[in-house]
């Protein structure tokens, strides 16, 4: 009897392991397929994915480096452009790799951030939709104050 009890208790354990397994490979399909679904941007009240956007606007692409040195024995984490200049519409992609320190990127004005993980290049896009000079940078602490910002120059 207490034979059987164990196996009927083993059973019903595989069945739940087996069901918590699946339940997990589904949630983490959806969260595959919500990542790599195309972010919609609308234009002149015209819902336009980043892939038609490319099609038709002025794609201006730079790579930078994002990493901490010491100067004078003082922390100095910098990004390698410290300026990029678009023209207002243009798509704007900035690959960038982190190649020493913990860092991230943030432009408040066009609502962009990311982490940038050591040794990964990651890429950013948005449309230079207003014109002016903004400020990107690091928003780890004390960054930003030692020099981890650019400028970002949109013209009319």
């Amino acid at each position: 009897m207490k034979k059987n009890n164990v196996i009927f208790i083993l059973i019903i354990a595989l069945i739940l392991v087996f069901v918590i397994i699946m339940t997990n490979n589904n949630s983490q399909e959806e969260i595959m397929e919500e990542n790599t679904q195309t972010e919609q941007i609308t234009i002149n009240d015209e819902e336009l994915s980043f892939e038609e956007i490319e099609e038709t606007a002025n794609v201006k692409e730079f790579v930078m480096d994002s990493f901490a040195q010491t100067i004078d024995g003082k922390p100095a984490p910098r990004f390698s452009v410290e300026e990029i200049v678009v023209n207002k519409g243009d798509l704007v992609r900035i690959k960038i790799t982190n190649i020493a320190g913990t860092h991230d990127f943030k432009i408040d004005e066009f609502d962009v951030y990311t982490p940038t993980p050591l040794d990964t290049e990651v890429v950013v896009e948005f449309i230079a939709d207003q014109a002016g000079s903004f400020e990107y940078y690091c928003t780890m602490p004390g960054h930003r104050q030692n020099g981890h910002w650019g400028t970002l120059i949109i013209n009319e």
